[in-house]
């Protein structure tokens, strides 16, 4: 069950917080609550304030209202880390101005300045070296100078952690911090998090349910509201679906409720409706004076006043019931699509690579296979897991696969390869001067506009909300047109390429696209470092970039 967030010895403090961005859009309502020690999962909906939030604890942005109280220092590892490619190692590290004075002060300095700047840090290169490399980042002597540009994306994570462990901060913010990563960094994140130091607060804002298991609790933004559960990811996802059942257990009930206070009020109504015909007969028949007609038809008229009155007393408490009940029940955010038009026959070849020397992939002699039955021909509606460290060329892979121009030499060519080919890339670029309905029909521009409506209602964009902008759209309905841009092309895909799909989605979006590519009938390549998502969209084969070489993995 949720839980007060606890006030006790609190690093963060919210009371009563609103923020509205300068369009007057409220992107938080009066949120109150507090990050203790210990470690914290910030979940939530793509657009409902977790990182906005994170941005109010580092003092980026200021409340509209309300108060914020941060006791202690505060270190943040962002989601845009790696934009300013020119910023070098050592800078993102935050030791660039002591490792400048330290290398004065060697170089023969006496002003005072240099020596305040390198006090308690004359070890801080080796420290920082150290650090890199118990991550597994290789520590060579210019690593510290080299730009963050010249780095994976993984890799620049990677730095971001070694960041936050050198400053040892009170409040350590992580936002989204498994995008990009591989396995093994993947693993070293969570011992990071399962060896924090228990006096201090760590704040990880993720879609990553396996990394979630690994936090002390986890905070919910829903509805402009801040939600706390005791436990992991897990207990979270329990309790939510206990309190679902029992929300739609009472919309049930109610919907009863309110079916039977109409029933009562059509009876009662045959009922006022009888006796009505019953003293229009006696009038007619004059069977009393009219002075006790009338006696009796004022008498009759204020009891059925009162009975309507009861009836439809009882009728708007149990609509009003109703109506709190169904509020309690979180939206279906399901996607439910059919896409016949995706199969692939079995022995259908899609896609077929070969070494850049033009020889056959090294995989195929591995496995003792002919170059004719290469372990690298995708057939059918076969799904391929691409995998390998940070930096070992898997997206300069996709990009030959996909015949996009690069400037890096590949570890293989292509072949050959279908033509109904879609591509669902890292970052979602949609054009903005467009509506949802007008984005799907560019992909499919021979359907019909109502099969297109139709097909956007299962992608959960059903009636006016198919002719939104897409400069409205959150994240999320971003993410969501796109994907049905590559689904719902015309000709259909037989082949999708995904790279890194899971990036930056929260939990409600990574089960829909779960749920579309279950639905998805062809064949797909996929490089993803999420092993439980791989897991659910049911990987047939594995290929790996290692050394320069594309081979077979178990």
């Amino acid at each position: 069950m949720s839980s007060p967030i606890p006030g006790a010895d609190a690093l963060v403090t919210l009371t009563h917080l609103t923020l509205d961005w300068p369009d007057g859009t409220r992107a938080l309502d009066d949120v109150s609550g507090s990050f203790g020690p210990g470690r914290t999962g910030l979940v939530g909906r793509n657009g409902s304030g977790k990182t906005t939030l994170l941005r109010l604890i580092t003092g980026e942005l200021m409340p509209s209202d309300g108060t914020l109280h941060v006791a202690g220092s505060v270190a943040t590892l962002p989601q845009q880390l790696g934009l300013d490619t020119q910023q070098t190692v050592a800078q993102a590290l935050g030791i660039a101005p002591a490792l400048a004075a330290i290398a004065r002060v060697a170089a023969g300095s006496l002003e005072q300045t240099d020596f305040d700047a390198a006090e308690g840090h004359w070890g801080v290169e080796a420290e920082a070296l150290s650090t890199l490399a118990a991550l597994g980042l290789t520590a060579d002597a210019d690593l510290l100078d080299r730009p963050l540009g010249t780095l994976s994306g993984g890799e620049v994570v990677t730095v971001g952690l070694a960041a936050l462990q050198l400053q040892r901060a009170d409040i350590a913010l992580l936002d989204e911090p498994t995008n990009n990563l591989d396995r093994a960094a993947r693993q070293r994140l969570v011992e990071v998090i399962d060896a924090w130091p228990t006096g201090r607060s760590l704040v990880v804002v993720s879609h990553d349910t396996d990394l979630l298991e690994h936090v002390d609790r986890i905070v919910e933004v829903h509805g402009h509201e801040l939600r706390g559960f005791d436990g992991p990811w897990s207990v979270h996802r329990a309790a939510i679906e206990a309190e679902q059942q029992a929300a739609a257990d009472t919309v049930q009930a109610a919907e009863q409720d309110v079916l039977r206070q109409k029933r009562d009020r059509i009876e009662a109504e045959t009922k006022l409706a009888g006796r009505q015909r019953i003293a229009d007969r006696d009038r007619a028949s004059k069977r009393a004076p009219k002075i006790v007609m009338n006696t009796w038809a004022m008498k009759a008229e204020k009891s059925a006043a009162k009975h309507r009155h009861l009836h439809d007393d009882r009728l708007d408490r149990a609509r009003t019931s109703l109506t709190q009940a169904e509020g309690r029940v979180r939206e279906d955010r399901s996607v439910r699509i059919e896409l016949p038009g995706t199969r692939v026959p079995a022995g259908r070849t899609v896609l077929e690579l070969r070494e850049a020397t033009g020889t056959p992939l090294r995989g195929s002699a591995a496995h003792g296979l002919a170059p004719q039955d290469s372990a690298f021909v995708v057939r059918g509606p076969e799904r391929i897991a691409l995998s390998g460290a940070n930096g070992a060329g898997k997206t300069t892979l996709l990009r030959e696969v996909l015949g996009l121009t690069t400037a890096v030499e590949p570890v293989a060519r292509l072949v050959r390869r279908i033509d109904e080919v879609g591509h669902l890339p890292q970052r979602i670029e949609l054009d903005e001067d467009l509506s949802i309905l007008e984005t799907v029909r560019a992909a499919a521009p021979t359907v019909a506009p109502q099969q297109v409506r139709a097909s956007l209602a299962r992608f959960l964009f059903r009636g006016a909300l198919a002719e939104r902008s897409v400069a409205e759209l959150s994240g999320g309905e971003r993410f969501r047109v796109a994907l049905a841009s590559v689904l719902l092309a015309d000709p259909a895909p037989h082949l999708i390429v995904l790279d890194e799909p899971t990036n930056s989605l929260d939990v409600d979006s990574i089960d829909q696209l779960v749920d579309a590519l279950s639905a998805y009938e062809g064949a797909l390549l996929v490089v993803s470092h999420d092993e439980g998502f791989l897991e659910r969209i049911g990987i047939t084969r594995r290929w790996e970039v290692r050394d320069g070489r594309l081979r077979t993995s178990s």
